[in-house]
C-alpha cells in the first residue's frame, strides 16, 4: 500500500509577507513614493501589484533580454518601472491604458526615475493599440493586468507577435482563490476558463504560480 506524501506548503500571512519583502527585494524612494500616492487613491490602490511581483517582473524582463516590452493596464506605474528597469540597452516598454488620472502618476514616477526616455503610453484601447503594432514576432515580455473580461483578447494579439522564447505574465489567474470554488461567480468562471485554454494551447508552456493573487508565467514555445 501507498502511502500519500504529505505536500510541504507555507500559508502566506502578513508575517511571511513582509520577511518576503525583506529577504532581498529592492524598494527604493520611487516605487516607495507610488505606493504612498496610490494609496492616496483609496479603494482602487487594491489594484496595485505587490513588491515582490514588481521584483519578478524585473527579473523576468531582465532573464528574455527583452528589448520591446508590452504592458496591458499601467495604472499608477509600479509594474511598469519595474519592467523598464529589467529592459536591455536601449530596450522600450508600450504600456496601454485608459486613464489619464492614474497614469499620470505613472508619468512623474518614470521621471524620478529616469525612464520616461524608454516609455511610450497608449491612451486607448488596448486591443486597438496592440492590433497597430505588425503583426510579425517582435515583442520580447508583456504583462497582462487589466479588465479581466479582455485577458483572453490581450493574450490572442499579443502571443501571435510574440517571438520565440518570449515571455507573457498574466496577473489575477487565481481571482482571490474563488476559480477553485465549486460554484464559481460569473468573473471566476471566466478567469477558470481562460486558464483551462492556457493548457491546451500548444504554442506556450506555462505555469500558474500560487502567488499574491495567482501569477500565470507563459513561454512561447511554437
Amino acid at each position: 500500500m501507498n502511502e500519500k506524501v504529505p505536500v510541504k506548503h507555507v500559508t502566506i500571512t502578513s508575517e511571511i509577507q513582509q520577511y518576503v519583502v525583506g529577504s532581498g527585494l529592492v524598494q527604493d524612494d520611487v516605487l516607495r513614493w507610488i505606493v504612498e500616492r496610490t494609496q492616496e487613491l483609496g479603494r482602487p490602490a487594491i489594484q496595485q501589484i505587490v513588491p515582490e511581483e514588481g521584483a519578478l517582473l524585473t527579473l523576468l524582463t531582465g532573464l528574455t533580454e527583452a528589448r520591446f516590452a508590452v504592458e496591458v493596464g499601467t495604472f499608477t506605474g509600479y509594474s511598469s518601472l519595474c519592467i523598464a528597469r529589467g529592459l536591455a540597452e536601449g530596450g522600450t516598454l508600450l504600456c496601454c491604458d485608459n486613464s489619464e488620472e492614474w497614469t499620470r502618476v505613472a508619468r512623474e514616477a518614470w521621471r524620478k526615475a529616469g525612464v520616461e526616455d524608454r516609455i511610450t503610453l497608449e491612451l486607448a484601447s488596448a486591443t486597438e493599440t496592440i492590433r497597430a503594432l505588425p503583426r510579425e514576432e517582435h515583442i520580447d515580455f508583456s504583462f497582462i493586468d487589466a479588465d479581466l473580461r479582455n485577458h483572453a483578447e490581450y493574450f490572442d494579439e499579443l502571443i501571435v507577435r510574440t517571438r520565440r522564447n518570449g515571455v507573457i505574465v498574466i496577473d489575477n489567474t487565481l481571482l482571490r482563490g474563488r476559480v477553485a470554488h465549486r460554484e464559481r461567480d460569473e468573473d471566476a468562471e471566466m478567469v477558470h476558463a481562460f486558464n483551462e485554454r492556457l493548457l491546451g494551447d500548444d504554442r506556450i508552456e506555462s505555469v500558474l504560480l500560487p502567488f499574491h493573487d495567482g501569477v500565470t508565467v507563459v513561454r512561447k514555445v511554437g
